[in-house]
């Protein structure tokens, strides 16, 4: 699943976790292949899994 990095730099700050979200906005790609880049997730806290329900309006793109 491909999900645009503003969504999850978007999602870390509505967690209140600026720290990770400058750390995405540098380390992510723009488009965020969720298989490919599973290890830059991990890093981040992010279970590609629980992006499905967290992000709006669903499954991402």
């Amino acid at each position: 699943m491909k999900i645009d990095k503003s969504q999850i730099i978007d999602m870390l700050k509505n967690k209140g976790d600026h720290n990770s979200a400058s750390q995405a906005e540098s380390d992510l790609p723009d488009q965020i292949d969720t298989d490919q880049d599973k290890d830059k997730l991990d890093k981040l806290g992010i279970d590609p899994k629980d992006l499905l329900g967290k992000l709006p309006g669903g499954l991402g793109s």
